[in-house]
Order: C-alpha cells, then structure tokens, then sequence
C-alpha cells in the first residue's frame, strides 16, 4: 500500500485557516462601514429635511408675503386710477374756472358803469319822488357813490349794495311810517310830525295840531289842509306809531291825471 505524504495537507489546512480568518475580519471590517455610512447617510438626510422644511417655510412666508404685497399693488393701481378720473375732472374744473375768470373780468369792465347809472337813475327817482325820509335817502345815494370809488370794495359787494337800496327804495311803496322832520313853511323851518301812507299820501301836522298839511308833488310844495283833515291825520300817525289799533282814515290823495 503506498502511503501519501502529510505534510502537504497540513499546508493546505493552515491556508485555508488563514483565508477564513482574513474573511472574516474583512467582513466585520465591511459591515462597520456600511453601517457607518448608513448612519452618516441618516444625519445627513435629516439635516437636509430640515434644511428642505425650513426652505419650505421660507417660502410660504415669501408666498403669502408676495399675495399681500399685490393686494397692495391691486389697491394701488385702483386708487391710481380714481386719482387719474380725479386730476382729469380738477383739470377741467380749472379750465372752466379760468374761463369764468376770463368773463368776469369782461363783465367787471361792463358792471362799472351799469352800477353808475342804476345809482345816477335811483338819484334822479328821489328827487323826484315824494320827500319823505329825504335824509336817510340822499345820504344812502352818498354811500353808493363813495364807494364805487373804493378799490377795497369787491364789485360784487358794491352791486348788491346798489340792489338793496333799489329794495329799500320799492318797500316804500307799501310801508306805513310816522317820524319827525323839519320842513319849510310860509318860509320858516317848522318841526312837524310827518305820516307816510306808502307812496299814496305824504302828510304832516304840528306837535300842537293846528297845522295839517299835504305835499303836492306837481307843484313840488307843501299844501296845508282843512280843519277836517286834522283827527284823521292824527289817528294815522298814531296808528303807524301802533299807539292806536289799526282804522280807517280819510288822507288826501291826489287823483291820477288823464293821459293825453
């Protein structure tokens, strides 16, 4: 029988030995790596979730910052437009006021001399009318021609003083009034009580009574009346003085004169 040779065999066991053993520290070896990187991979992705939700927040916050902020462009661009609608409409309004200006100054030129004749015209009506209350009248006309002259007087004012002595003068017309004046008679200045009925009778009497007259307007004089005259012209100035309730009393008045 032939017999093989051992020691080959042992040579072969101790290499084969030693390949188990450096496998198995490879793979230990292998293993801690892997888990290793598992573990860094692991950080690493929840830093970069973290890094992925603040972004995510960043950008709902830069989002919503965004709508609002054309919320505002929007409400700009609105009010924009009314300011546009605004300034086009305040253009015109100036345009229209210029022109305004224009013709006022046109009619300033114009107003001048109608407010001097209507004040010539209102002038030449009392010297004409009835003298009652001549003072206060003639001093009114004074007034209106100062101030035309005055260059601090607006035109406006200076016309609506020119209309309101025109009223003054047409409530005269149906106004019933009893003062005291001085007037001439038989060339002496006597004081007397006067009673103005309207415009249709212009009577007076002394303080003591015994003398009653009438103005004559055709022959720009006064006219002294009867004793039947004296109790009516009496009880009318006490009645405009309402010292006496209201009645009916007997004036003279002048009859109109027929047109030729």
């Amino acid at each position: 029988m032939k017999k093989y040779p051992v020691k080959p065999v042992m040579i072969v066991a101790i290499v084969t030995a030693i390949s188990l053993t450096g496998w198995t520290s490879a793979s230990a070896q292998t293993l801690d790596e892997v888990l290793g990187v598992r573990t860094n991979t692991t950080a690493a992705g929840k830093k970069s979730q973290t890094k992925i939700d603040e972004l995510t927040d960043q950008t709902r916050d830069l989002l919503s910052q965004y709508k609002h902020v054309m919320k505002i462009v929007d409400g700009l661009k609105v009010y924009n437009r009314q300011q546009e609608r605004l300034i086009k409409r305040q253009e015109k309004e100036i345009a229209e006021l210029n022109e305004s200006i224009d013709n006022v100054t046109v009619i300033e030129r114009q107003v001048g001399p109608l407010m001097a004749r209507m004040i010539d015209g209102l002038e030449k009506f009392i010297e004409l009318d009835s003298p009652f209350l001549l003072k206060e009248r003639t001093e009114r006309i004074s007034f209106l021609k100062d101030g035309l002259e005055r260059a601090d007087v607006a035109v406006s004012e200076k016309f609506s003083k020119v209309l309101e002595a025109y009223q003054i003068e047409n409530t005269f017309g149906s106004t019933l009034e009893a003062y005291t004046d001085v007037i001439e008679l038989d060339g002496k200045s006597r004081q007397v009580d006067m009673l103005k009925w309207g415009r249709v009778s212009l009577v007076f009497q002394t303080p003591d009574g015994e003398v009653t007259g009438v103005w004559d307007n055709k022959i720009r004089d006064w006219v002294p009346l009867g004793d039947e005259y004296r109790a009516d012209v009496r009880n009318g100035l006490r009645i405009a003085r309402k010292t006496m309730t209201a009645d009916l009393v007997r004036l003279p008045v002048r009859s109109p004169e027929s047109s030729k």
